[in-house]
């Protein structure tokens, strides 16, 4: 295994930072891993802020990081509706329109967006959506988190909305993000998966999505995870790490 990797892929949000508090060692880290030759991406399901937003936040909290390597799934999502010309209803946190401003039309909707957005999950506006849905109109998933880490504990993702709507309205949704075998392809480029790790707290989206497609998931024990969790996907995790430091440092162990 040696000299096979080529990319590694990284999470943010649990495995880099939890909002505005950086993983302990993560900065040095990365620092650590940009020293190697490989190629470096951060792919992220966050939809509560723009790239710009994002990328600003990681850059004041000290992380090496440019702004292209971010790959998102509202980028995805943006690049969806932009391609099947659709008039989404966005479910999206006000701090995410901005890489949607640009794509509200008149008229009615024909498409349901869904991200992260705490305001927007109540009763009206998703009553809105379910009778768009009704009368035809596609159901889209950002992605379909079930929960993620807040400063203040775990907190519902965005998946047990999209899971309401698509039984009320007896549709099934298209997931764009994180752990899609397109999303993980698309973040690679050319890199054949076999040469890249993904390294995430999330057992499902970051780790399990990664090795469906045949790369190896390095679990991180910060952010979301939960004791167990490597115990509940087969294949289990390629390596389970306290952190994105102990991960960095297997990884430069194996091609020095």
């Amino acid at each position: 295994m040696a000299n096979k990797i080529k990319a590694v892929l990284i999470d943010l949000s649990g495995t880099l930072h939890i909002d505005s508090s950086i993983i302990p060692g993560a900065v040095e880290a990365l620092n650590r891993l940009r020293r190697t030759n490989l190629l470096i991406k951060f792919v992220t399901n966050t939809t509560k802020e723009s790239k710009s937003i994002l990328y600003n936040r990681l850059k004041n909290l000290g992380f090496d990081i440019k702004k292209d390597e971010i790959f998102s799934s509202l980028a995805a999502a943006r690049e969806t509706i932009i391609s099947r010309q659709l008039n989404p209803q966005l479910l999206l946190d006000s701090n995410a329109m901005e890489d949607f401003e640009d794509l509200i039309k008149e008229g009615i909707p024909n498409a349901v967006v869904v991200g992260l957005a705490p305001d927007k999950f109540h009763y009206e506006e998703l009553n809105k959506a379910f009778r768009l849905l009704l009368d035809g109109a596609s159901l889209i998933a950002i992605h379909e988190g079930r929960y993620y880490k807040r400063s203040d504990g775990l907190a519902l993702g965005p998946g047990a909305f999209v899971k309401g709507l698509e039984y009320s309205a007896k549709v099934k949704a298209e997931v764009i993000g994180k752990p899609t075998p397109a999303f993980f392809k698309a973040a690679l480029k050319d890199i054949p998966p076999e040469a890249a790790i993904m390294i995430g707290d999330d057992v499902v989206d970051d780790v399990a999505g990664a090795q469906g497609i045949g790369m190896r998931g390095f679990l991180v024990q910060t952010g979301k995870y939960r004791a167990g969790d490597e115990n509940s996907i087969t294949p289990a995790p390629s390596r389970v790490c306290v952190s994105f430091v102990e991960a960095v440092e297997a990884i430069i162990q194996e091609i020095n």
